[in-house]
């Protein structure tokens, strides 16, 4: 099975939906995905991921089924850099890298910080393990069910399967199919808006498989039409690069 985890459009969050350029992303990005025989499409709740599924659900006819879990990772904390609770990415890296634990898939969530954060669920790892679950579940719909750290492949397949969501909520996701800490990814990676990261199902033996990531942050549907990628989610090159976002 091929899973596509897709990240939204350039986002305006002010109006939940996408910038002028974030709407042209998404219709390159339909381009690409309308040449693929995709079994099935979700997608988060939010506006700009619901925008960004638009043109390539109308090309081909399709819906896409709609999944609470896949919104935004919706967590919040007192991050050490800001005087109020914030969102849980983007510490500064004089600061999340002395917690030897955030390196560890495991233990990343035991910080007090993290223990102390809020979300509808409880605690920071209790709405992680929400998240994790409910995809677990529609991975078990497509054939492949949890067990460990492995999937049993009840119904094996060749399937495509689609995900329009959130480069949080994909760090999630790939740390829990990667078996690494999201704290990692969400300070290691960035993918860049209507980027197109791909894992494969790998059944080496009878009935167990593995997700193997072939490509993180695809844009190269936005190469092909001379398109720059949005600066959206990075920070500044340089610190005296003023026209880049700071913080």
């Amino acid at each position: 099975m091929r899973l596509m985890i897709v990240r939204h459009g350039d986002p305006d969050y002010s109006i939940d939906s996408l910038t002028p350029k974030g709407w042209k992303e998404a219709e390159l990005l339909a381009d690409r995905l309308c040449k693929l025989d995709i079994a099935k499409f979700y997608v988060s709740p939010l506006g700009r991921a619901k925008d960004t599924a638009s043109f390539t659900l109308k090309r081909l006819g399709r819906e896409a089924e709609e999944m609470t879990w896949m919104r935004e990772f919706d967590a919040w904390i007192k991050r050490p850099d800001v005087g109020d609770r914030a969102i849980l990415w983007d510490w500064l890296p004089e600061d999340w890298t002395k917690v030897s634990s955030f390196y560890d898939k495991d233990a990343w969530s035991d910080h007090t910080l993290l223990k102390e954060g809020t979300t509808e669920h409880g605690d920071i790892r209790a709405e992680y393990d929400w998240v994790i679950g409910e995809f677990d579940k529609l991975l078990e719909r497509h054939g492949y069910r949890r067990e460990g750290q492995i999937y049993r492949a009840e119904n094996a397949n060749d399937d495509t399967i689609v995900l329009f969501c959130h480069f949080g909520l994909e760090c999630v996701l790939l740390s829990h199919l990667l078996g690494i800490s999201p704290m990692v990814l969400w300070h290691g990676l960035c993918a860049a808006p209507t980027s197109v990261t791909t894992l494969y199902t790998e059944e080496r033996r009878p009935g167990i498989a593995s997700f193997r990531m072939t490509a993180f942050g695809d844009t190269s549907h936005l190469y092909v039409a001379d398109e720059p990628p949005a600066f959206a989610a990075r920070f500044c090159e340089c610190y005296d690069h003023t026209d880049e976002r700071h913080d």
